[in-house]
């Protein structure tokens, strides 16, 4: 029993003593223009509609900063469609904003959300269900990237980025 004693002691004084008090500082600043959005949850699962759904999907998302900015930051997302069986946008969904109207990406192909002074937020990519008749299931990932600006840079964690979207 002393021994177990003695050894637990050691075990606690090496313990105690190997802790190193480290100052870090609270910000650097070659990332206080750098920012990250991610799904929620912060996974990178999958969800599954109905192609009649009538209602908008909502698939929430979460911007981080600590700052307020003079400038908006964007975020942006594209659509990948499944090699295999795509769903197609205008045809099996549509991009929208809350109100259900359509959204048009940029000439690369790519969506935005915007950030006003870059505060954090949380926000919404909508998608509306377009009742496509053709049978089997259609999937798309909508795939959040990397957005480089000359102001501030918005990224993306790995665990996070994309939604996989099934319609069945």
């Amino acid at each position: 029993m002393k021994i177990l004693h003695i050894i637990l002691s050691l075990a606690l004084f090496v313990g105690l003593s190997s802790c190193e008090d480290k100052s870090y500082p609270s910000g650097l600043e070659e990332f206080d223009h750098h920012y990250y959005i991610v799904y929620v949850p912060n996974n990178n699962s999958a969800v599954t509609v109905k192609k009649n759904q009538t209602e908008l999907l909502k698939l929430p998302v979460q911007f981080y900063s600590s700052f307020t900015r003079p400038y908006d930051a964007v975020a942006k997302y594209t659509l990948v469609p499944n090699a295999a069986n795509p769903a197609v946008v205008g045809v099996d969904f549509q991009i929208v904003d809350k109100q259900g109207n359509a959204i048009q990406p940029d000439g690369q192909g790519k969506y935005s959300l915007v950030f006003p002074q870059a505060k954090k937020a949380t926000d919404t990519v909508y998608v509306k269900l377009l009742n496509n008749p053709a049978p089997g299931r259609r999937i798309v990932d909508i795939n959040f990237e990397d957005h480089i600006s000359t102001e501030y840079r918005v990224d993306i964690f790995s665990t996070a980025f994309k939604r996989t979207l099934n319609i069945d």
